[in-house]
């Protein structure tokens, strides 16, 4: 068994699913009374949108390989981010980190192009949504990523922040997220909503859409699970 490394913390409620689906996940693969060993750095979501609103991806790729060079020191054998946001610099971690990192943005993308889509709706917190680094991935396989107006961006990073970071889930804000997704599947012929934040799960949980959602937070957390059984 390969030990895992998590950077967690960006945010807690995603990195509490990743343990738990982790740890059961790996349990059920192994069809016996087994726990794997994995380890979390718990880092700071606020510091990571701080360093992102800041352009100050010199100081994010810092604050983060920190925490990386930790889990390795630990004896993981590989690391993730829980973050999606955090991907903003991965190629940068990747190129200096002394484990192997597995990206969410691939595993989505692979996950995507299997499923044949070519045209899908990206939400998730506003550095994701305006830069290029999910964007970038997906079109080298041919898949075009549409995103929703800025308005309704920064309304959904606002969201994301000031809620569904602290575990918050607001009935109107349901609504309205709801309401943005299914004008972007009408409007832009969208064949699937991708979840681009690790927090989006929490409030699309028991929302029904005219097309599927790709929750990047499993699929990766699926691609750990084999990992951690090598």
């Amino acid at each position: 068994m390969n030990k895992i490394g998590l950077i967690g913390g960006t945010g807690p409620e995603s990195t509490l699913i990743y343990y738990k689906e982790l740890v059961y996940g790996v349990q059920k693969r192994a069809g016996t009374s087994y726990f794997p060993n994995l380890i979390i750095e718990s880092l700071s979501v606020f510091e990571v949108l701080k360093f992102c609103e800041d352009k100050n991806y010199d100081g994010l790729t810092e604050y983060l390989l920190l925490g990386i060079n930790n889990l390795a020191a630990a004896g993981a054998k590989y690391g993730a981010l829980t973050g999606i946001t955090p991907h903003i610099v991965f190629d940068r971690l990747q190129a200096r980190s002394p484990i192997p990192l597995v990206s969410i943005i691939d595993t989505a993308c692979e996950f995507s192009k299997k499923q044949n889509y070519k045209r899908v709706a990206l939400l998730g917190t506003y550095p994701t949504m305006t830069g290029n680094f999910f964007q970038s991935a997906f079109s080298k396989e041919e898949i075009e990523v549409i995103t929703p107006n800025n308005i309704e961006m920064q309304f959904i990073g606002q969201k994301i922040s000031s809620e569904l970071e602290l575990g918050i889930i607001d009935p109107d804000t349901q609504k309205r997220f709801a309401s943005i997704a299914e004008k972007i599947v009408e409007q832009e012929q969208a064949e699937a909503i991708v979840l681009g934040c690790t927090e989006l799960p929490l409030i699309f949980a028991e929302t029904e859409l005219p097309v599927p959602c790709i929750d990047v937070m499993r699929v990766h957390i699926d691609k750990l699970i084999e990992l951690a059984m090598l």
